[in-house]
C-alpha cells in the first residue's frame, strides 16, 4: 500500500446497523506491529465486558505482514485465535496477496520487497537480496522463504477471505468498485482499489468498512468507514466498534 491520505467526501448518512444481539470489532492494517495488535486486543477484550450476552466478532481487514518488524509473530498470534468468547474473521489484504504471490512466482519479488516485503523476510530469518538482485538471487530468496514459512502459516494465508458481510456493512481490505454490485466485485478491486472508491459518494448497497489507505483519523463517511491509521509508522492501530446503529472507535494511541 502507498502511504497517502484519503480525501474528505460528502455522502448522505446511512442508518446502517449490525444484527440485533451482535457487536463487531473491525481492526485496521497491522503491518507487522505485534506489539500494537496485542495492546489493541487487550483493549477490545476489556471493552467487550460491557457486551452482556451479545455475540462478539472480530473482523481483521488484512495487511498483517510487511513494513513492521514482526510479520511472522502477527500471523502466529492471529492463528492462535481470538480472546475467549469471540468469533474471528480474517480478510486478505494486498500485502498478503503479494507475499503469497512471491512464494509462487519470483517475478512478484521486486515489487513486493520494495513495498515492505524486506521486513517480512527478516521476520522469517531470510537474508534480504541486494537491490536490483538478478533473478537467480531472487530464486534463492524464494526457496529460502518457502522453507522458512511454516505450513500452518501458509494455510492461514491461503484461507483468507476477500470480504464478509454483516448486517448493513461489508468488510473488505481496500474498497469496492463503484457501480458494480457487491456479488460481482473482483478480488483485485477488493484488495487494491483506491482513488475510484475513495472519491465516490454513491451508495454501494452496504456501508463499506475498509483499511488500505492511511488517514490521520478514522474516516466516517456516509458510504464507508476507513480505519487504516498507519500503525507501522504512527504507532496507532485502530478498531471500529459496531453495535446496532452505533459506531465508535478504539485505538492504541
Amino acid at each position: 500500500m502507498v502511504f497517502g491520505f484519503a480525501r474528505w467526501q460528502k455522502a448522505e448518512p446511512v442508518a446502517a446497523a449490525v444484527p440485533r444481539g451482535v457487536r463487531v470489532y473491525a481492526v485496521g492494517d497491522v503491518h507487522g506491529r505485534l506489539d500494537l495488535l496485542d495492546r489493541l486486543l487487550d483493549r477490545i477484550e476489556a471493552d467487550s465486558r460491557t457486551a452482556g450476552d451479545r455475540a462478539r466478532y472480530l473482523v481483521f481487514l488484512g495487511d498483517y505482514v510487511d513494513r513492521g518488524p514482526q510479520s511472522r509473530g502477527v500471523i502466529e498470534r492471529l492463528i492462535a485465535g481470538p480472546p475467549p468468547g469471540f468469533g474471528a474473521i480474517h480478510l486478505k489484504g494486498n500485502h498478503e496477496a503479494s507475499f503469497l504471490g512471491f512464494l509462487e512466482d519470483v517475478r512478484v519479488g521486486p515489487g513486493w520487497l520494495r513495498y515492505g516485503g524486506l521486513a517480512t523476510l527478516a521476520s522469517y530469518g531470510v537474508a534480504p537480496p541486494p537491490e536490483d538482485a538478478p533473478v537467480e538471487r531472487l530464486l534463492q530468496v524464494q526457496a529460502d522463504l518457502r522453507q522458512a514459512v511454516p505450513a500452518h502459516h501458509q494455510r492461514f494465508l491461503e484461507r483468507l477471505k476477500p470480504s464478509v458481510t454483516i448486517g448493513d456493512y461489508v468488510f473488505v481490505h481496500a474498497g469496492v468498485r463503484p457501480g458494480v454490485p457487491l456479488p460481482r466485485q473482483k478480488e483485485t478491486d477488493l484488495l487494491w482499489i483506491r482513488e475510484e472508491f475513495l472519491k465516490s459518494n454513491i451508495d454501494h448497497g452496504k456501508v463499506v468498512v475498509h483499511g488500505h489507505t492511511i488517514s490521520v483519523e478514522p474516516e466516517l463517511r456516509g458510504n464507508r468507514i476507513g480505519i487504516d491509521t498507519g500503525a507501522y509508522a504512527t504507532h496507532r492501530l485502530t478498531c471500529v466498534v459496531l453495535e446496532d446503529t452505533e459506531r465508535r472507535f478504539l485505538t492504541t494511541a
